[in-house]
């Protein structure tokens, strides 16, 4: 004799195994990955910023007159007058400075003053309107004045022009004066 055996579940266990397999994988502990990033770290380290006086203003040899007037020395050498004051001579040149720094950097030119006073034997004179001046080297930018050293080697060099302010009957005599400029890389 033979028997034979058919398991049928009743409806309800039917029902039961199928929620059953459904929160099966909503039960499960969740696996525990593992995440990374990497980040980077950078740093310039530049050569200091150098520089010197080439040579100082220079308004040349100027003769005063009964009215006032005005020498302007622009960064390119080029010397114009105005008013009583007369140009003698071609021997006034601005203001040059050079030094060195990392190539391809910005610097940005601050001056102490836009105005100083030069004294000597008669009353001191101003000097206004500070120009600084562009060159290969020290391409110059405006608002604010700034630099980037253009020279592979990093060296550069920049003129400085101004304008001095001559009086009427200016007492004649050699004048002098401080100005400042100040270089920061950027």
């Amino acid at each position: 004799m033979r028997t034979s055996h058919i398991f049928r579940p009743l409806p309800v266990q039917r029902g039961l195994a199928a929620f059953a397999l459904l929160l099966a994988p909503a039960a499960a502990s969740p696996a525990l990955a593992q995440t990374g990033a990497q980040g980077q770290a950078d740093a310039i380290v530049l050569r200091p910023l150098s520089f010197f006086r080439v040579n100082d203003l220079d308004f040349g040899s100027i003769i005063a007159s009964g009215s006032a007037g005005t020498v302007r020395l622009a960064p390119d050498g080029t010397r114009t007058r105005t008013g009583g004051a007369t140009l003698v001579g071609n021997d006034g040149e601005p203001a040059r400075f050079a030094g060195l720094g990392t190539p391809n950097r910005q610097v940005n030119i601050s001056l102490g003053s836009n105005s100083i006073w030069i004294t000597g034997p008669g009353q001191r004179m101003r000097v206004r309107d500070f120009e600084i001046g562009s060159t290969p080297t020290a391409i110059l930018s405006t608002a604010p004045t700034r630099f980037v050293i253009a020279s592979a080697l990093g060296n550069y060099n920049f003129p400085v022009g101004a304008t001095l302010e001559v009086g009427a009957n200016q007492a004649p005599g050699d004048y002098a004066g401080t100005f400042t400029i100040t270089l920061n890389y950027l």
